[in-house]
This record gives C-alpha cells, structure tokens and sequence, in this order.
C-alpha cells in the first residue's frame, strides 16, 4: 500500500487545467486594467502642469504691474514734492505769498513748473525775498497818486512811474494796458518767470498786483535809465570800459536765461530799450512779456507768432515764426553793434570808422551774432568766454578811464535759484 508523501488528496487533471486558466486570465486582465489606467492619468498631469504655468504667468504679470504702478506713484510724489517746493520759495511769510491768484498753469506761455529743475536734493536754490502782492491803494501812495510828474516811461505796454514803498524802497511801477488775450499773457508770464528766476543780471520783481480793472507790476528801481537812452539820445558818451562791461552784463543774462534755466527761456524781444542801468552802469535785462520756453534739445525750435522789434529779430524768426535760443544771439549781435557804433539797427551795415584791433574784435563777435544761418551763431556761453578777455583788458582800450574797474562787480557770474548744469 502506498502512502502519498504530500498528504493532500490529488486533483483530477481536468480541474486543474481550468484553474491555471482562469488564473492566467486573470492576470491577464489585472496588467490591461493596471495599462489603461496608467495611460489615462496623462492627461491629468499635463493639465496640471498647463494650470500652474498659467497660475505662474499670472502671478508674475501681477508682481510687473504692481511694481510699475509703485513707481509711477513714486515718480507722481517726486513731481508733486518738485512743484510744492517751487511754490514754497515765495511762501517765508504770512504777508508775503506768489503764485496764488497767477501760477504757471494758468499762464499760457510758461507751462512745465519750476523752472530750475532738476533733483532738489543736489542742489538747493538761494531763497530769496518772496514776490509780494501789493494793494491797489499802496501803488497809488508811492507813486502819488499815479502823478504825471513820476512818469518815467511809456511805450505800448503801457506807463511806467517811480514810485517809493511802505519800507522806503524805490521802485518802477509799471501798469500795464490790458489790450486783449497777449497783454494779460504778457502780465502772466512776467510775474511767473521773476517769481522764479533770479540773477544779478536780470531785473528784479518787486511785486505784483491784479483785479478786475488793473495789472500793475513792480520792479526794482533802476535809476539810470534803459541802454537806449544813452546810446541814441543827447547824453555824455559810454567810455569803452563801461560799453564792455554793459555788454558783458547782457551775455550773462542771456546765459541764465538759455543755460541754466531748465527748459530754456528765449527772451524774444531783447533790445537796447530792455536793458536798464543803475548808478554805476551795471545792467539788467527787463521786459520778459514775450517770453517763451524753448525746446530742450540743442538748436531745437519752436513755432509761435512773429513778435518783437524791428530791426532785432533774427531773419529766420521773422520770416517762419520758428523760434529758438539763436534767435536772441541775433538780437544781440544788434545790441552788441549799437554799443560800438552808437547807431540804431538800421545804420549797422555801414562801415565803421576809428576802429582798433580792440575795437575790431568785438566787431567780430558781433559779426557772428548777426549770421544770417542761426546754426553759424554762437551759444552765449560762447560769448560770455569771449567777452570776459576783453573786458579785462578793456584798459588798453581806455587808458584813462577806471570807471568799470572801481565800480563794477566781478564778472563772474552768481546764479541764484537757477539749477547749474554740471558737466
């Protein structure tokens, strides 16, 4: 008898047969099953993956925008801080205040706020004694009443009087006629650009005053009179050393006014009428009522109306109306010509007599003022350098006189608010 050495009953062959297959099946349908559902988790992951790199782009595109409106913010701080502290320079009192009934957005020709720019940080402007406001009666008490007696001037603008202030100050009161859209312009303009702007070569705003009926400006007195008076009027002849140095006083002005004035102010009627004299001949230039901004790009012009005087304006100016910081070299050049010949514009072209070398050379500045081609004339720094020479050596020229010596200043120039340019 035999033992089965597994001790477990045999199973019959059929039904093992179909357990095997069964089972392979089985398997079978485990891996197919485990295959499709591996296939099908694909496209989960690859939208997953979409999702995140949109969420990516989102959040970055986020982070730009926000950084960009901070610094918007930031640079509209800058701009507004900039504005007050142009505001704030006349504000050093109660009694003394600007820009509050007139301010550069309210006037047509100067636009673009303070006008010597630039970062406050690196260069402070001098605070000088703000423009006062003036009541119609105070004008009326220094000047007595609007006396025929203290006229001291009148042209198309319209009178101008001396007249004494409240503190013992003497001043030109200049009231102005209120002649259409330009003379209300002019007013504007005057006022917002020597609220602002100060130099030892420009003349000095006082003040101001405005209502319904009346535009009155007040201006530092200047008791020699305008240039004009004592070149073309019966008077004792300028020495040399003193025409030097009136014209020196001339090319800084217009250099505050084109270099270090940001952007650039072109003057637009520069004249012998418009440069005022004090007891020592130092002159100042006046008359900004046409003034306009220039463009901040070298030899960059500007179009407006032809306005000025006759026999000053630049040919390119009065025949386009297009405006640039040459067109005042060319009025210069005339000044500058009227100084060394005593005569008036239209006389310029004939030929000059009892001319030095000395007298030769300021003849040829002159010369290259007055070129027909604005890009052949020099910057007024240019001119300044040039006059500066002569101006000391100006003794050659006048032996006898001490005159500008002893009693002009320093022909270096001081610019007071205006931000210098650097480099």
């Amino acid at each position: 008898m035999e033992v089965s050495s597994t001790g477990a009953p045999a199973e019959p062959p059929g039904l093992a047969a179909s357990a095997n297959h069964t089972l392979k099946q089985n398997s079978s349908h485990f891996l197919n099953h485990g295959h499709h559902h591996h296939q099908g988790s694909f496209p989960s992951k690859s939208l997953v993956i979409i999702i995140i790199s949109i969420f990516s782009v989102v959040v970055l595109l986020a982070i730009f925008l926000i950084i960009l409106l901070l610094k918007r913010l930031k640079s509209a701080k800058k701009s507004n801080d900039l504005y007050k502290e142009c505001n704030s320079i006349n504000h050093e009192s109660g009694s003394f205040i600007a820009q509050t009934a007139i301010n550069f957005n309210s006037s047509p020709e100067l636009r673009g706020g303070c006008l010597y720019g630039g970062p406050l940080g690196k260069t402070q402007p001098h605070r000088y004694k703000a423009v006062q406001i003036f009541t119609y009666k105070e004008l009326e008490v220094a000047t007595t009443g609007f006396s025929e007696a203290n006229v001291i001037g009148r042209g198309g603008f319209g009178v101008v009087y001396r007249g004494v202030l409240n503190d013992g100050t003497e001043a030109a009161i200049k009231m102005l006629r209120r002649v259409g859209k330009q003379g209300e312009r002019a007013f504007r303009v005057e006022v917002d650009l020597l609220s602002m702007l100060h130099s030892p070569y420009l003349v000095e705003l006082l003040g101001y005053y405005a209502d319904q009926h009346h535009r009155l400006l007040i201006f530092g007195y200047m008791p020699s009179g305008t240039l004009h008076h004592y070149l073309h009027n019966e008077h004792q002849p300028l020495d040399w050393g003193t025409r030097l140095m009136i014209a020196l006083d001339c090319a800084m002005a217009l250099e505050t006014l084109h270099e270090h004035a940001i952007p650039p102010i072109i003057h637009r009627d520069f004249n012998c009428s418009n440069v005022l004299t004090d007891t020592n001949f130092r002159a100042k230039v006046s008359d900004f009522g046409l003034a306009k901004m220039g463009s901040d790009k070298i030899n960059g012009q500007i179009s407006t109306r032809v306005l000025g005087t006759t026999g000053y304006l630049a040919p390119e100016y009065a025949s386009t109306g297009k405006l640039t910081t040459k067109s005042d070299v060319y009025s210069y050049g005339v000044v500058l010509l009227e100084l060394l010949t005593g005569r008036v514009p239209v006389d310029t072209k004939r030929p000059l007599e009892n001319m030095s070398l000395f007298h030769g050379l300021i003849a040829a500045i002159a010369a290259m003022c007055v070129q027909p081609e604005a890009h052949y004339r020099p910057l007024m720094t240019d001119v300044v350098q040039s006059l500066i020479p002569l101006a000391k050596n100006s003794s050659v020229a006048s032996p006898g006189s001490s005159t500008f010596q002893s009693q002009r200043p320093s022909p270096s120039p001081t610019y007071l608010t205006t931000q210098m340019k650097t480099g």
